[in-house]
C-alpha cells in the first residue's frame, strides 16, 4: 500500500472521521496549481479529479480525459470512478469525511456528500501534514497596459457595480483570481502555466475597491497607484476586517467562493448567491485582445510549422517523445515574446497518443518509431496571448483505416469551423456536428470539442465550451478551441485542433481562425472530402501560408507551399 495512503488514514482517529476527501484544486480553485495534494496522496497527474480515502477503500473520480491515465498512474491503489458517479455519492453510507473548507463550496459537498455521509470541516489540511508544502516564490503582480487589454479597469468596475446595484447587493466578493485579473488588469505568476495573480477582490456599490493577498505580492501595483494602500487586505487580516465594512448584502459566486470564505462572509452579512458576472464579461474578448491574440498565434504557428517541418523530416534518428517536446519548445522560445507553455506539452507516439491527456517524462516515455502516429497538443503564454493547438502527425504511408479516422475527424473539425452561428448557436448543437461523421461509422470521443479560452490568463476558460451539455450561446468576441479526435487503446490517437473565435461580418456571426499551422495531409483521405471540405482546407493553409512563410527557411517555406 502506498505509504502516504497510511499516513493519511493514521490521522483518522485523531480527528474522528472514517475518511478523507482530496479534490485537485488548490484553495483558489485553479485548475493548474504549484499545489498539487491529489497527485500526492494518488499519483494521477491530470487536470481534474477528486479522491477519497477510507479505512479500507480508496476512490479516484475522474473523466473521459483520463479514462487510461488514472488507471496507469493510480490504479493500483485507487478504484477508478467517472465523476459522474460524485452526484450524490452512495458508493458509501453513513461515514464522516473529513474536508479541507477552503478547497470545497457549500454547493459542492451538498450535490457530493451529504445525502449519504456527513461532512467534517478540519482546519489543517492533512496532505500538508504529510508532505509539507514547499517555499514557492512569487514574483509581485504587475499591470498590464490599456493598449495591451483594450479597457480600462475603471470600465470593467462600471461593469461589476451596475451588476451590484441590479441586484440591490451593497458588496461583491471576486474569489476566482483570474476573474480580479481581468478587472484590474493585472497579471502575476502564481500559475505554472498561466500569468495568475493569487488574490481575491471586494467590490462595494460605491466602486470601492479590496484587494485579499501578500503585501510582498502587491508592493509594486501600490507603488504603481494601480491601488491604495488603503484598498488592501492582508489575506491574514481577511476575517478581522470584513467585520469594519458597512452594510447588508454581500454577493459570493457559489462555484468559486470556499466554504471557509463564504462563512466569515456570512457572519456579519446576508448572502446573495449569484454568479460571478465576470466569467461573462471576460469571455467577450474586445478587438484589441483578438488583435493581440492573432499576433501571438502567428509567433507560436512559425514555431509549429518548423517543429513539424523537422520532426518529418529528421528520417530515421531515433527520438523521444521528450525529446520531441523539448525541441518544440526550444523552437517557441527562439522567440522573444514567449513567456512559457500555456499547459503541459502531450507528447504522445503510437499507443501513447490514446492516452488523452499523456504526459512524457525522461521515466515512461518511448522512442518515436516510424510507423508511429503521432499527437501533440501544445501551447504558449506570449507577451500577450494565449495559445493551444493540437496536430497528430504520420512518419510514414499509414494505413487505409488510419486515413479514414483522420478523415472523419477533419471532417467534424471543418464542420465545427464553418458553423452558421445564426443557426446553431450553443455549444452542445456544435458539438453534434463535430461527432456527426466520426458517429456515421460507429466512432465518437469521450471528451467535450472545445473549450472557452482566456486572453493572456488560462488556457480554459468559461462559460462557454462546445460540449454535450452546454448551452450558453456563443457571442461575437468569444474565443474556443476546436478539437475533435478518436483514440483506440493501446493503438493511436488522433486530435486536430485549431483556436477559433467569433468575428461579425455583415451582420452575420462566423468563426475564424487563430491557429496558423498546417493539417498534415499524409493522413487525409481526399476522396472522403467533399467540394466545400477541400476548398476550405486550401484556403486555411493559404491563408497560413500568406501569415508565417515570411519566417520560414527556403526549405520550409517550399515544403508549406506543397499544402496548397
Amino acid at each position: 500500500m502506498n505509504k502516504k495512503i497510511k499516513l493519511l488514514r493514521n490521522k483518522f482517529k485523531k480527528y474522528n472521521i472514517e475518511g478523507y476527501i482530496v479534490p485537485k484544486n488548490d484553495d483558489y480553485f485553479t485548475e493548474y496549481s504549484k499545489i498539487n495534494r491529489l497527485k500526492i496522496i494518488s499519483n494521477f497527474s491530470g487536470s481534474a479529479g477528486l479522491a477519497i480515502i477510507l479505512k479500507k477503500n480508496n476512490f479516484l473520480f475522474t473523466d473521459g480525459r483520463y479514462t487510461l491515465q488514472s488507471q496507469i498512474e493510480s490504479g493500483k491503489n485507487f478504484k477508478i470512478m467517472n465523476f459522474e458517479k460524485l452526484l450524490n455519492c452512495n458508493l458509501f453510507k453513513n461515514l464522516k469525511l473529513g474536508i479541507d473548507p477552503k478547497l470545497f463550496t457549500h454547493s459542492q459537498i451538498k450535490k457530493y456528500f451529504l445525502k449519504y455521509n456527513k461532512i467534517k470541516f478540519i482546519k489543517e489540511n492533512l496532505i500538508d501534514q504529510i508532505e509539507k508544502k514547499k517555499h514557492i516564490d512569487t514574483l509581485p503582480f504587475f499591470k498590464l497596459n490599456k493598449k495591451i487589454v483594450g479597457e480600462s479597469s475603471d470600465s470593467k468596475l462600471n461593469q461589476i457595480t451596475n451588476y451590484l446595484k441590479k441586484y440591490k447587493s451593497d458588496f461583491i466578493f471576486i474569489s476566482a483570481p483570474e476573474n480580479v485579473a481581468w478587472i484590474l488588469n493585472i497579471r502575476g505568476s502564481d500559475g505554472p502555466n498561466s500569468p495568475i495573480p493569487n488574490c481575491r477582490l471586494i467590490i462595494s456599490r460605491t466602486k470601492k475597491i479590496f484587494l485579499i493577498s501578500k503585501m510582498k505580492n502587491c508592493n509594486k501595483l501600490i507603488k504603481d497607484k494601480v491601488i491604495k494602500l488603503s484598498q488592501f487586505i492582508d489575506i491574514d487580516e481577511f476575517p478581522e476586517k470584513i467585520f469594519h465594512l458597512k452594510g447588508k448584502n454581500f454577493i459570493i459566486d457559489e462555484n468559486s467562493c470556499s466554504i471557509y470564505y463564504e462563512d466569515i462572509i456570512k457572519s456579519k452579512f446576508k448572502i446573495l448567491k449569484k454568479k460571478d458576472p465576470t466569467y461573462f464579461l471576460k469571455s467577450i474578448k474586445n478587438q484589441t485582445e483578438i488583435d493581440n491574440m492573432k499576433k501571438s498565434h502567428i509567433l507560436d504557428g512559425v514555431a509549429l510549422t518548423k517543429f513539424i517541418f523537422w520532426i518529418k523530416n529528421i528520417n530515421k534518428k531515433r527520438i523521444t517523445e521528450v525529446d520531441a517536446q523539448n525541441k518544440l519548445e526550444q523552437f517557441r522560445r527562439k522567440n522573444k515574446n514567449f513567456l512559457y507553455p500555456s499547459f503541459d506539452t502531450i507528447a504522445g507516439s503510437g499507443k501513447n497518443g490514446a492516452i488523452i491527456h499523456y504526459r512524457a517524462n525522461k521515466k515512461n516515455c518511448k522512442i518515436i518509431r516510424n510507423k508511429d502516429i503521432f499527437l501533440c497538443d501544445s501551447g504558449g503564454q506570449y507577451k500577450y496571448g494565449t495559445t493551444d493547438v493540437t496536430r497528430t502527425i504520420c512518419f510514414s504511408k499509414p494505413s487505409q483505416n488510419i486515413k479514414n479516422i483522420f478523415t472523419y475527424v477533419l471532417k467534424g473539425h471543418i464542420a465545427v469551423a464553418t458553423t452558421n452561428l445564426k443557426k446553431d448557436n450553443i455549444g452542445k448543437k456544435i458539438d453534434q456536428r463535430a461527432r456527426k461523421y466520426l458517429k456515421q461509422n460507429n466512432l465518437d470521443y469521450p471528451h467535450g470539442t472545445g473549450h472557452g479560452v482566456g486572453f493572456f490568463l488560462n488556457v480554459h476558460e468559461g462559460p462557454q465550451s462546445i460540449s454535450k451539455i452546454n448551452s450558453v450561446k456563443i457571442k461575437e468576441g468569444m474565443i474556443l478551441s476546436n478539437e475533435p479526435g478518436y483514440y483506440k487503446k493501446n493503438k493511436f490517437g488522433i486530435r486536430i485542433e485549431n483556436l477559433i473565435y467569433v468575428k461579425k461580418i455583415k451582420n452575420k456571426l462566423l468563426f475564424e481562425n487563430l491557429t496558423l499551422a498546417p493539417i498534415d495531409k499524409d493522413l487525409i483521405n481526399f476522396n472522403l472530402l467533399n467540394l466545400s471540405e477541400k476548398n476550405y482546407l486550401f484556403k486555411y493553409h493559404l491563408d497560413v501560408y500568406s501569415k508565417i512563410s515570411r519566417y520560414l527557411n527556403v526549405y520550409e517555406k517550399k515544403w508549406l507551399a506543397s499544402f496548397i
